[in-house]
């Protein structure tokens, strides 16, 4: 076992030692030694019933017959962060979160990992370790919400809270049924209600076989996800016993299943960050244009929120991602995956509980996935929109730009209702080294959507959405503005084209006219220390999934 570097031989007897002060016996040192790592905290109502899951899991460890070794890792509530200099270290927890599990398990020679995650960079900082280090290893995500519930109408966070802050303002609804939203929206534990970032990667993560059946939707408050993490500490103890490490599983062909189930649901646009990220630490390249090839042939299957009707409740009780990978079995590849049963088993014993939640292909909401990748002199190295989320007379939008160099500059505008329909909002400055960060604009484009904008303003930016954000609103676009990219040269005024079906984002400008304005552009450098500032050095761009460029591994 790998874990034999700390407990065999002679020169390990301090190991060792140290070991026995834990409350091991010498009989543990025969069994292989499982971390746990936790992003417990009471700060996310995400993660504020993992200590229940850290006791399953940890049961499920011994009784598979390994040790289970508990240890945190931090994590940031996007929720909370949003909207505020705050949301700079949300994509910067991400490499955080990689590189501590990388420190301890590696340290430590743990012989496998279980990873107790939820929120939105924390699933793919706990997939890129594991990646990394190649160990045998299992997520357990810790599940959804419930739908809050107010005078007859189920709640999310997305909707009733951020989108109330538009329709208050624009005076749709009263103080007092604004304070009921705050306190109902979100009833109690759990990942936020809708297909955003958070539950958009658990699917992803069990799509690509490193979850067990049925864990991504499986609710936060149910016995039934008490049982999978249970399920998955054994089964950790087995991937360690018999060497099945990480790479194993998330090979290519499982990466695509992740990208089809994506453009299936209709996910988050982060996931075009995060899959590449992942992918390129088990050493696989997945270009930004991949997503694109796939989506032209997955249609749009499962109408969840905050684009459709439904909630992750109704896709739990609808049969959950093995359902959906019915529907979309002549797509998918058969590959292994953690639970030790091949993707095509697990489909033959999935079943489809409610058609109307999880369609099929011929019933599809769109012909093409869920996520667009848009190109064009704005956008060189590609932009990213949720198509999912925007109605379809806004697929095609035409618009005078409204410039701002910070998001806190168009929050501003859009409270005070300066921005009028025809307008391209555009905000800069806001990406991987820009921001730096790449900061979320669920603020933005959820006030415009309160204020009954979302078919007739649309949004530009080299930052990022939550998966909660619908309307025309383009992200990602690369290269950002410090980087010198085109969105840099946008002035107030401007005409700019969005073509989502024809995958493109023009600026109406003259090459000239850009000529003349680079000749006097000067980038705007994010004042920042600590982190930040060695973030803003290293990070790639966003079309790279906004990896650190010091971790070099080679592709294949």
């Amino acid at each position: 076992m790998r874990s034999d570097v700390i407990k065999v031989g002679l020169e390990r007897a301090p190991a060792r030692s140290l070991l026995y002060a834990t409350g091991l016996s010498k009989e543990d040192l025969s069994k292989p030694f499982i971390g746990l790592a936790s992003s417990y905290t009471d700060l996310i109502p995400g993660h504020v019933h993992m200590r229940r899951l850290e006791a399953a899991i940890e049961k499920g460890v011994h009784a598979g017959g390994g040790v289970s070794f508990l240890f945190g890792v931090p994590g940031i509530c996007d929720g909370i962060a949003m909207g505020h200099p705050g949301m700079r270290y949300s994509l910067v927890s991400r490499e955080v979160i990689a590189d501590a599990i990388e420190c301890v398990a590696g340290a430590h020679c743990l012989d496998g990992l279980v990873l107790l995650t939820n929120c939105d960079k924390i699933t793919p900082g706990m997939l890129m370790a594991l990646a990394r280090l190649d160990i045998p290893g299992i997520v357990v995500t810790a599940g959804p919400m419930l739908c809050g519930h107010y005078k007859g109408k189920r709640l999310s966070l997305v909707s009733d809270t951020f989108e109330a802050v538009g329709r208050r303002r624009k005076g749709e609804i009263t103080q007092e049924e604004m304070e009921h939203l705050e306190m109902e929206a979100c009833p109690g534990p759990g990942s936020c209600q809708g297909l955003y970032t958070a539950n958009t990667m658990a699917c992803l993560t069990e799509a690509m076989g490193m979850s067990l059946p049925g864990c991504a939707a499986s609710l936060a408050v149910s016995a039934d996800k008490d049982r999978i993490a249970y399920k998955s500490g054994q089964v950790a103890a087995e991937l360690a016993r018999q060497g099945i490490t990480a790479r194993t599983i998330m090979t290519r062909q499982a990466f695509e299943n992740a990208l089809v189930v994506d453009m299936a649901l209709g996910g988050s646009t982060n996931t075009c960050l995060h899959i590449p990220a992942i992918a390129r630490e088990a050493g696989i390249d997945i270009p930004l244009e991949l997503f694109n090839e796939i989506g032209k042939r997955i249609p749009h299957i499962v109408s969840l929120v905050p684009g459709g009707e439904y909630f992750l409740e109704d896709l739990y009780f609808a049969g959950g991602i093995p359902a959906v990978m019915k529907r979309l079995e002549g797509d998918l590849h058969n590959c292994m995956t953690v639970s030790g049963k091949k993707v095509f088993e697990i489909i033959k014993e999935a079943e489809v509980s409610d058609p109307a939640v999880i369609k099929t292909k011929e019933e599809a909401l769109a012909k093409e996935g869920g996520i667009t990748i848009l190109y064009g002199n704005l956008a060189p190295e590609g932009a990213v929109v949720k198509r999912s989320a925007v109605a379809r007379e806004a697929l095609c939008f035409t618009g005078r730009a409204r410039v701002f160099n910070k998001e806190e500059q168009a929050m501003k505008a859009i409270m005070k209702k300066e921005i009028t329909p025809g307008s391209v909002v555009v905000i800069r400055y806001e990406g991987p080294r820009g921001g730096p960060g790449m900061r979320e604009m669920l603020s933005p484009t959820a006030a415009l959507v309160g204020m009954g904008l979302e078919t007739s303003v649309a949004l530009i930016t080299d930052g990022r959405f939550s998966g909660g954000t619908r309307g025309p609103c383009v992200g990602h676009v690369c290269p950002e503005a410090l980087a010198g990219g085109p969105i840099g040269l946008v002035e107030d005024g401007d005409e700019i084209y969005i073509d989502i079906p024809n995958h493109r984002l023009e600026l109406h400008v003259s090459e000239e006219v850009l000529k003349g304005r680079r000749a006097k552009w000067k980038p705007l450098k994010p004042q920042v220390n600590g982190c930040l500032a060695r973030y803003a050095h290293l990070v790639s761009s966003a079309s790279k999934g906004a990896v650190l460029e010091s971790n070099h591994y080679p592709v294949v």
